[in-house]
């Protein structure tokens, strides 16, 4: 399984418009290589960098295994459900660091054997719910630097 982000290269910088200081709107992401058996996939962007330790950005569950672009509509399609992120929030928060030094930022795309019945879940919870579950992942990384 292989995904992309829309706007930059991975290990690149994330372009502003997909950060607190833009539009603070979720990127494309394309997801290709769907492995055969899985029943839904899971979107979770994650930064660890962040003075706190793992800062949740987004989670976003039961996309459904034939979805090949995932954007801000996925949370319309029946039955895909969003977590709450760390801010508080469902859906995606774009990154926000504080200023003076890089963050990498993790989209990570995960293939389930099976679909999670829990709306609304944290990620201690999500990673719990997961666990044992995943049948393939695949990941990418960018960056982003807040200058003020």
């Amino acid at each position: 399984m292989e995904i992309k982000v829309e706007g930059f290269r991975n290990g690149s910088q994330i372009p502003v418009e997909y950060t607190c200081d833009g539009e603070d709107r979720m990127p494309k992401i394309m997801v290709e290589g769907t492995p055969a058996g899985a029943k839904g996939l899971a979107l979770v962007v994650d930064d660890p960098d962040a003075p706190s330790g793992l800062f949740t950005h987004c989670i976003i569950y039961n996309i459904p295994a034939s979805v090949k672009v995932i954007d801000d509509s996925i949370l319309k399609h029946n039955g895909v459900m969003s977590g709450i992120n760390d801010f508080g929030n469902r859906g995606y928060g774009g990154p926000c660091p504080p200023p003076g030094k890089p963050h990498r930022y993790y989209f990570k795309i995960l293939a389930l054997d099976r679909t999670l019945d829990k709306a609304g879940m944290k990620r201690r919870d999500f990673d719990g719910a997961v666990k044992g579950h995943i049948i393939e992942q695949a990941e990418y990384m960018g960056t982003y630097l807040r200058k003020h």
